[in-house]
């Protein structure tokens, strides 16, 4: 299986359309959502693009490969919008021999890791990305609309053990292996 990883959307429709064309191009098989999807955020500007309406049916024509979790500017107002869930704080995926723990990164996060063997972790929230392998692997995907500390839109994927950051563009920016 080959998943697409993204957070913080803030309701960019461009910004998704980009990355969702990455996803068809590279023929992945899961698109996993990190949360805040349709809202923007307070403590954002207005992200070009804005249309949560238009990002919700966007991702409706995708809902079985979708595996979503909840974000800080989540609500349930957004997931009448969804036809997959999102309201959940994480979601586990097992593949090939390994564990897969995917959150948004407000409750659990490299400083808040949850009980538990994982190989790896993957988060959003702070729109930072970043990619190292310690005892457990740890993955922030960034944003792909809004990036902190002078870093690109991001996202990654996860393929046979590999984990991968790009920026929006499809640039691979590091990548590393799990063990």
């Amino acid at each position: 299986m080959k998943y697409l990883i993204i957070s913080d959307i803030h309701g960019s429709l461009p910004r998704l359309q980009q990355v969702l064309d990455f996803y068809e191009k590279t023929q992945c098989n899961m698109l996993c959502i990190l949360g805040d999807i349709l809202n923007y955020g307070p403590r954002n500007g207005l992200p070009d693009g804005l249309n949560p309406k238009g990002i919700a049916e966007l991702l409706n024509h995708f809902t079985d490969p979708i595996i979503a979790v909840r974000g800080n500017c989540d609500s349930e107002v957004d997931q009448m919008l969804l036809d997959f869930p999102i309201m959940a704080d994480y979601a586990l995926i097992a593949d090939n021999g390994k564990t897969l723990f995917l959150t948004h990164g407000h409750i659990y996060n490299e400083n808040n890791l949850p009980k538990g063997k994982f190989d790896a972790f993957f988060y959003g929230h702070t729109h930072l990305w970043k990619l190292e392998k310690q005892e457990m692997s740890l993955c922030n995907t960034g944003s792909i609309t809004f990036p902190k500390g002078g870093n690109p839109p991001t996202f990654a994927t996860y393929e046979n053990k590999n984990i991968s950051i790009y920026q929006l563009n499809g640039t691979l920016l590091k990548s590393i292996q799990l063990t």
